[in-house]
């Protein structure tokens, strides 16, 4: 069950982060970038939001790093294609 959790978080991760980015994706992109993007969120920003609320497998605070760190993701892949 926590994997289906986690890979429903990656995905609205990656989607949310898409959107807050300008950038459509694929629903399995979405999948990679958010896990990807959980990944680096957890390096840059550690426990900043290990306080909030979480329910069973899913919290909050983990879906907002991975929200942003899919972003800091996505703005590096639109610089290093920019190049």
């Amino acid at each position: 069950m926590e994997l289906i959790v986690f890979l429903i978080v990656g995905a609205l991760a990656g989607y949310l982060g898409g959107q807050l980015m300008g950038k459509a994706n694929s629903i399995l992109v979405n999948i990679l970038v958010g896990i990807i993007g959980g990944m680096i969120g957890g390096w840059v920003f550690g426990d900043l939001f290990s306080g909030l609320p979480s329910i069973g497998s899913f919290s909050l605070g983990g879906l907002i790093t991975a929200v942003l760190g899919s972003c800091i993701l996505l703005w590096i892949i639109g610089f290093l294609q920019k190049k």
